[in-house]
């Protein structure tokens, strides 16, 4: 019974059902959606945290080392890691690493990782790439602690190295590894540079006795070969303006250990011997310092750096000059042994060696005592010159005035702090005027001019042009010949009168160059001359190595006046003396632009040379031969004709040898610069011919100054000795004393 009664009520409530969901006649059924009881709660949305990963934490660990950032290594560590290990700390030790093994980089390979938290286990495989020895490796791992949601490092220091454990410390040798620094030679196998017991030589002036005078300028002048009455006016100086201490140079043993006694006797003198890096040539001033260059201490800041390169903290490294450019080549391949020694310092593992491969040395182009030579040429003055074998491009000297002891930068001198005050000289000594000096060229430049008038057929060797004092074809235009400046001075001089165009160079005629100037701008060919000075090698550098150089500025005129003073080696033309010597050189060899260069050869000291010089033609002179011999011809005249006057015969005048060259005065607003450039044309195979370029900065006329010093030069190439004295000599290398001026009179009433 009971069972029925279930049975029937399930069937009244299925009923219900049906009649409330199926709609009577002309009844819509209206569907309500369902609403949620206010009680009800719907399931809530579960996003799995991810799980830590202990592997790419040790990447992100490993791959911080790689780029040296240690803040990012310091700030995955452990909490109680970076409790006991400051970041400074981190870094101090990490740095400390690289800069024992010398390492260039690591690379790191995980082999296998071990997770059960709260701890993991990595191991890797280290490859260490060091500067000085082979690459090694190593296999070793880390631990890594799950703190909160993040895997973090336990510092050891075996992560670096399994064999670091304990007092463990890595050690590498370099002292044993490391070469001789190669040696720099002159073209005749002279040292310029190399290594040397030196004796630095100065002048106490607090306890000095002028009682001796005599006797202590007696020997530094016989000690450094400088003048006695050059030394002696220097003391006088230094007496007078209360100078405490005078340097008296750097000598090589060979030279000074002879006048030892003589030093340790005299009243004032101090010296003290070192051994170092010396520059040979002249005691004060070296051989060609602004080619060769020198070598320094590293900067205190740069000591790190250049240990991790593999070398020794006390190294001298080059900071200019060949002894910079050929770092490489002098310095040889540099080894190493790298070890792991105990607390005791006893070697416990050798972990890489590399054996040393020697320095290579440099023969230069340079003639040692030729380019001290030319450099005592220009003392005195703010000067450039360069000498070139003219049919080659070796340079065979190079001399900036004022220039530098090279030996000043070396501490152990007691004459360093006196040489590089030096250098505090407002005329810049370390400024490179032959390569890095930047002028207008003045008259020089006639000569491209001259070969862009012929060459531009407007003009023929016989052509032309009366030349006054003055140049007023141009309306509105008025300049001046060099001729109408000294009337000016002392009436006399007159005009040059008509001229042809070989005549006008060697008059070094103004308005007949204004005249081509103008005619070429007229005729549409207003770059004619600028795109000539561009092929014979201005505006551009000329290749060099080893020597900083600059290129100049060959402007091309935006109106004729632009043009008139272009004509004339002016307007915004910019040229150095090498470009000068360079172009020179090209105009006497036939027309062939050379590279001018310094290095001969660069050898080991057994072995194959891995460079030797060859000629390296960069350009031809876009001048015919028939042109270009006009302008030879035309160059002679100026140092030997005398109908019209060159404006350099009487300084050539009685020199046995074909000079061919050009005088310039170069206008730069206050004093004009003096230059010259010339070629010789011996022909003997045996003597080179050479080119020269000088420049007198704000000297005054090419050919009261830089005309002599170039005679100087040729003669000292040619007879090994000067031959005459400059006007302001009263004996080689002793300037004249200036004559005190007249008193002036007052006259009576």
């Amino acid at each position: 019974m009971k069972r029925l009664s279930i049975l029937f009520l399930a069937a009244i409530l299925l009923s219900a059902c049906k009649t409330a969901a199926t709609p009577t006649v002309g009844q819509t059924l209206t569907v309500e959606p369902a609403t949620p009881s206010p009680s009800a709660t719907l399931p809530p949305t579960i996003t799995p945290t991810p799980r830590p990963d202990a592997r790419a934490r040790a990447e992100a660990f490993l791959s911080a080392w790689q780029a040296d950032d240690y803040t990012a290594m310091h700030a995955l560590l452990s909490a109680e890691s970076q409790a006991a290990l400051t970041l400074e700390d981190l870094t101090n030790h990490m740095r400390g690493v690289a800069i024992e093994a010398a390492l260039e980089s690591i690379e790191y390979e995980i082999l296998s990782v071990e997770e059960s938290a709260p701890q993991a286990t990595v191991r890797y495989r280290l490859t260490y790439q060091s500067n000085l020895v082979p690459d090694f490796q190593d296999e070793t791992g880390m631990t890594l602690l799950l703190e909160g949601d993040e895997w973090r490092v336990k510092w050891e220091d075996t992560i670096v190295m399994s064999l670091l454990s304990g007092a463990n410390y890595l050690s590498m040798n370099r002292d044993d590894y490391t070469p001789p620094r190669g040696v720099i030679f002159d073209r005749n196998g002279e040292i310029m540079a190399g290594d040397s017991q030196v004796y630095a030589v100065g002048l106490d002036m607090i306890t000095y006795d002028p009682e001796f005078a005599d006797a202590v300028i007696s020997t530094l002048a016989r000690l450094s070969g400088v003048p006695a009455v050059n030394i002696e006016a220097r003391i006088e100086s230094a007496l007078a303006n209360a100078v405490q201490y005078l340097s008296f140079g750097e000598y090589p043993t060979q030279r000074a250990a002879a006048y030892e006694s003589a030093l340790n006797d005299l009243s004032g003198i101090t010296w003290n011997v070192y051994g170092s890096r010396f520059y040979f040539g002249s005691p004060y001033l070296g051989s060609a310092p602004h080619v060769i260059g020198y070598v320094g201490q590293m900067d205190a800041d740069q000591v790190d750096e250049y240990r991790r390169l593999g070398f020794r903290k006390d190294e001298l490294i080059g900071q200019s000059g060949l002894e910079e450019w050929a770092e490489a080549d002098l310095l040889g391949v540099r080894g190493g042994a790298l070890y792991v020694r105990d607390a005791n310092h006893q070697v416990t593992h050798t972990l890489a060696e590399s054996p040393v491969v020697p320095s290579q040395n440099i023969t230069t182009t340079l003639d040692l005592d030729f380019q001290v030579a030319v450099q005592n040429a220009l003392s005195g003055l703010p000067a450039a010159a360069v000498v070139l074998e003219r049919d080659t491009g070796r340079v065979l000297a190079m001399a900036s005035s004022p220039t530098f002891n090279p030996n000043g930068f070396n501490p152990a001198s007691i004459n360093s702090f006196t040489e590089l005050s030096d250098l505090n000289d407002p005329l810049r000594p370390l400024y490179n005027r032959a390569t890095q000096g930047q002028y207008p060229l003045g008259s020089v430049f006639k000569i491209i001019s001259m070969a862009a008038a012929l060459e531009s057929g407007l003009f023929t060797p016989l052509s032309s042009y009366d030349c006054g004092y003055l140049f007023t074809d141009v309306p509105g235009v008025r300049k001046q010949d060099w001729t109408y400046e000294h009337f000016l001075e002392d009436e006399e001089t007159q005009p040059s009168g008509p001229l042809t165009l070989p005549e006008g160079l060697i008059r070094s005629c103004n308005p007949w160059f204004y005249h081509i100037g103008q005619v070429l701008y007229e005729a549409g060919r207003g770059n004619a001359i600028s795109d000539m000075a561009r092929a014979f090698g201005l505006g551009s550098l000329t290749g060099i190595q080893g020597v900083n150089e600059l290129p100049g500025n060959v402007p091309d005129p935006v109106s004729i006046e632009d043009a008139l003073d272009l004509a004339t080696g002016q307007s915004q033309l910019q040229v150095t003396p090498l470009q000068v010597a360079s172009f020179a050189a090209a105009v006497g060899n036939g027309g062939t632009l050379y590279t001018p260069q310094v290095i001969e050869r660069i050898a080991p000291p057994s072995g194959e040379p891995s460079m030797v010089f060859e000629p390296h033609v960069r350009g031809t002179l876009p001048v015919s031969p028939e042109n270009l011999r006009v302008i030879q011809d035309a160059m002679l005249g100026v140092t030997t004709s005398r109908d019209p006057r060159g404006t350099a015969e009487d300084v050539f005048r009685g020199l046995r040898y074909p000079v061919h060259g050009k005088t310039g005065t170069a206008q730069t607003g206050v004093e004009p610069h003096a230059w010259f450039a010339a070629y010789t044309d011996l022909g003997d195979a045996s003597l080179p011919d050479i080119a020269v370029a000088v420049i007198v900065e704000n000297g005054g006329e090419g050919s009261e100054w830089a005309a002599p010093i170039t005679r100087r030069i040729i003669e000292l190439y040619l007879q090994g000795r000067p031959g005459s004295l400059y006007p302001w000599e009263e004996s080689y290398g002793v300037w004249a004393t200036p004559e005190p001026p007249e008193e002036e009179v007052t006259p009576e009433p």
